[in-house]
């Protein structure tokens, strides 16, 4: 299979899973499926896949931009790229989905902040804890809501 069929496999077969997270948030099957290990394994396994298939990545390096841009002149290292960023963000939305939920904040208002999160990554999260402030007013990350959660309990 060549690396222009995968990507379009993975770029296409990711939107079933931000589909249930818009539009079925509670649903057995977003359960089973997004919030699950599933997903990101079966995408980790691309992953891998394109890292093995293009092992002559080293024209570039992570050091400074110019290394970074000639990493990112092979297809199969922008696809392992691609993955990645699919991979994090649908992490994110699911994330920001289970702790909309928690908080009590209204998945309506978490809808946009999903679509960006797919298509802009940061700044779908960056407008989700936003949200999440100006609804409860709490800085924190930790699922309790108190600073430091439970870990800094336990160490306190």
């Amino acid at each position: 299979m060549c690396v222009a069929d995968v990507f379009l496999i993975c770029n296409y077969g990711i939107l079933p899973a931000w589909s249930l997270l818009v539009l079925a948030p509670r649903s057995k099957w977003t359960r089973r499926v997004v919030h699950s290990m599933f997903v990101p394994v079966l995408l980790a396994a691309v992953y891998l896949t394109a890292l093995i298939v293009e092992p002559e990545s080293s024209k570039g390096d992570f050091g400074t931009l110019e290394g970074v841009m000639k990493l990112f002149t092979e297809a199969w290292i922008v696809l392992a790229g691609w993955v990645h960023y699919l991979v994090f963000d649908l992490f994110i939305g699911a994330w920001e989905v289970r702790d909309a939920e928690r908080h009590d904040i209204p998945h309506l208002y978490v809808v946009p902040c999903l679509l960006f999160t797919l298509m802009l990554g940061p700044i779908g999260l960056a407008m989700y804890l936003l949200l999440r402030f100006a609804l409860r007013r709490n800085l924190w990350l930790a699922e309790d809501g108190k600073r430091g959660g439970a870990i800094a309990q336990t160490l306190g």
